[in-house]
């Protein structure tokens, strides 16, 4: 197998550049013409001489309508991205990731912007597209010192990255409590070098986006770059050879057309003079081709650089690499195309008719507000104040005219009333067309008018539920964004680095950290109104409280300190305040795991409540044996009492019986003389 020559790969590459090309130059017709609606310049319906101009600004309106619900969401979250651990043991990793990229890497790399303005590009011109490298820098700083002893000096010069440019040295004395003592005192000018690099995100213009017009994504297009200009110097400052970048042509020219340019203009610097070399443009192609330059059957991706053109000697950087660093973003889908939908899209038409529609009333109300004058020719003596009148200025006749006669104005019928009822009914077409209406900017529809709260609800819905689908349609671009991001910052930050997070001193280190971590794009609250929002997380929040209060706030299994934090911090946000720190403090691990330790002293709640409830019972059943003791020996004293005092009634009872015989024994005896002996029981004798 025999490897590519560099002649046959930069041929290869020049037909898809070709290819490309063509393709970007068919799309830039609807491209200009989206950006032409939104500014309001409207070159297809050109307004008729010395009629109303005015142009509807329908596609301006509706994406400034969805444009701060899209951005609201997607970057008004504390956290834009959360990454996943991939493989055991990456939990610390992601979870150190996530709070390095936002709080940190993505603010620097400009990520706000970069977001923002690809989403204005989908909205726009159907797709958006977002690269991101790593810019190396190199800052050089000239200071001056005055007055620094040898001690001091030497410490000032000790780094590498420290130039003397200048030094002086001077006699002067200090005093000391032993008395005035000669010291050496310097004064130097340095030059201090430091090299400084960075992840950067940019928002790339679709004029210079290439891609294979048989591609429906980035992954499956065998070759994706951009083109733009850059001067000679940025390209020499880049590290090229000064020779080799001075030699290629000017940026929209090659050799002949510069020959003949120099001999046509006379110009105070000389054409090859180098300051003027040295900030011309010349055309800089970085392109990701999938070739198969070895000849071992498989495609390899590929960075290639060019500049100047796409020929052999233009080709400045050759090498492998492992991933095409854009992302493609769009807000609607088109299945089977890489292409999606715009507003623009939906909207054209609509901003076409109405404008149309306007101008038509503007001019029938013009034509109502200036009527048009009939003049009978020959009896005005002043045509002048007819033509051009004035306030007060009298219209003169000549003698003998009647004046009701002389001069009278066209009847214009006034049709502009039948216009409001259709571009109301074009308002409409467009909510229906797009799903974009008030609610899709966060604003209730019942706001500004009476409304049912039936019906409203019914509106917000519908309008939210587009930019949802949007929101969630552009988010799935921004994985790839970030997961660029994840792979840019391991690859090539080498050291570890400190920064001030959260009001503390964090150190991170990318270099343990697992490239292929997948990345979640935080869409959760921020589609619809804040009201919405609110209620949502209180919703969530009172759902806490229960379970906090059923089962603790320790070793909860449904909720847990994270989940307080981000039930707090969401809902701060939610009420439209960016930085929930501010008005909250998240624990530390510290904090928590002495909050934890403190709640493993304390008894368990549960097992003191069933302790209580058990001594609670305890004493109720002794209560009770004891109240039953007490009943059993009141009844039984009480059955004595009534024994006692049955058999002292039975026995005052027999002794009246016998009070009473021998009252009456007495009584018979009294009158009956004495009476005779009586054997009772025995035999008489």
């Amino acid at each position: 197998m025999a490897a590519m020559s560099k002649q046959q790969v930069a041929a290869q590459v020049s037909q898809l550049v070709k290819d490309c090309e063509n393709y970007r130059d068919e799309l830039s017709v609807d491209r200009i013409k989206a950006m032409e609606y939104y500014d309001g310049e409207m070159k297809d319906t050109p307004a008729d001489p010395n009629r109303s101009k005015v142009v509807s600004r329908d596609v301006r309106s509706a994406i400034k309508k969805v444009l701060p619900s899209l951005i609201r969401t997607i970057l008004g979250n504390d956290k834009v991205v959360e990454y996943e651990p991939m493989n055991e043991g990456d939990e610390a990793g992601a979870e150190q990731a996530t709070d390095y990229i936002n709080y940190v890497v993505f603010p620097e790399s400009d990520g706000y912007d970069a977001v923002q303005d690809a989403a204005h590009d989908a909205l726009k011109l159907r797709n958006g597209v977002i690269r991101w490298w790593y810019d190396k820098k190199r800052s050089v700083q000239v200071s001056t010192h005055t007055g620094l002893d040898e001690a001091a000096l030497v410490q000032l010069v000790a780094d590498d990255d420290v130039e003397v440019l200048e030094q002086e040295s001077y006699q002067d004395q200090i005093d000391t409590p032993q008395g005035p003592v000669p010291v050496t005192l310097y004064n130097v000018k340095i030059r201090r070098t430091a090299e400084y690099g960075c992840s950067k995100l940019a928002a790339v213009p679709l004029e210079e986006f290439l891609i294979h017009p048989d591609a429906i994504s980035i992954d499956d297009s065998p070759i994706t770059g951009l083109k733009t200009r850059i001067r000679r110097s940025d390209l020499v400052a880049m590290g090229y050879d000064r020779n080799k970048v001075y030699s290629f042509a000017a940026a929209g020219s090659d050799k002949e057309e510069e020959t003949e340019q120099d001999t046509r203009r006379r110009e105070v610097f000389d054409g090859n003079d180098a300051i003027v070399k040295a900030l011309q443009e010349v055309d800089y192609y970085e392109l990701y081709v999938k070739i198969d330059k070895d000849d071992d059957g498989i495609a390899e991706l590929r960075r290639m650089c060019f500049a100047g053109g796409l020929a052999e000697t233009n080709l400045l950087d050759d090498e492998e690499t492992d991933e095409v660093p854009f992302a493609d973003l769009i807000v609607e889908r088109r299945p089977h195309q890489r292409e999606g939908n715009s507003v623009t899209d939906d909207m054209a038409e609509i901003q076409r008719v109405k404008t149309v529609l306007m101008r038509q009333t503007l001019d029938n109300l013009y034509w109502q507000n200036n009527q048009q004058p009939i003049v009978q020719e020959g009896v005005i003596v002043n045509p002048e104040a007819v033509l051009n009148p004035k306030f007060g200025q009298p219209i003169r006749v000549t003698q003998s005219t009647d004046v009701r006669g002389a001069v009278g104005f066209s009847t214009v019928p006034f049709v502009a009333q039948q216009s409001f009822g259709m571009l109301a009914y074009m308002d409409q077409e467009a909510t229906d067309r797009t799903g974009i209406s008030d609610a899709s900017s966060g604003m209730a529809p019942d706001a500004l008018q009476n409304m049912t709260a039936k019906a409203s609800a019914m509106i917000e819905q519908a309008g939210i539920g587009q930019t949802e689908l949007m929101v969630r349609t552009f988010s799935q671009g921004l994985k790839r964004v970030f997961k660029g991001l994840l792979r840019l910052v391991i690859k090539h930050q080498d050291k570890p680095r400190t920064v001030r997070l959260r009001g503390q001193w964090v150190t991170f280190d990318p270099r343990q950290w697992n490239a292929d971590m997948d990345a979640t794009v935080n869409t959760g609250l921020g589609a619809g109104t804040r009201e919405r929002d609110m209620m949502m997380m209180q919703v969530v929040g009172a759902q806490q409280e229960k379970l906090l209060a059923a089962y603790g706030p320790m070793d909860n299994p449904f909720v847990s300190i994270d989940n307080i934090w981000n039930s707090v911090s969401r809902g701060v946000e939610a009420a439209g305040l960016r930085t929930p720190d501010l008005y909250f403090t998240k624990p530390t691990p510290e904090q928590i795991q002495k909050m934890q330790q403190a709640q493993a002293n304390k008894p368990n709640p549960v097992m003191q409540k069933v302790q209580i409830q058990a001594q609670a019972d305890m004493a109720k059943a002794k209560l009770d044996a004891e109240n039953e003791r007490r009943k059993m020996e009141i009844d039984r004293e009480t059955k004595l009492a009534e024994i006692q005092q049955q058999t002292a009634l039975k026995k005052y009872q027999i002794d009246q019986e016998l009070e009473l015989k021998r009252q009456t024994n007495a009584v018979q005896m009294l009158t009956r003389g004495p009476v005779p002996d009586v054997n009772v029981g025995g035999d008489p004798g």
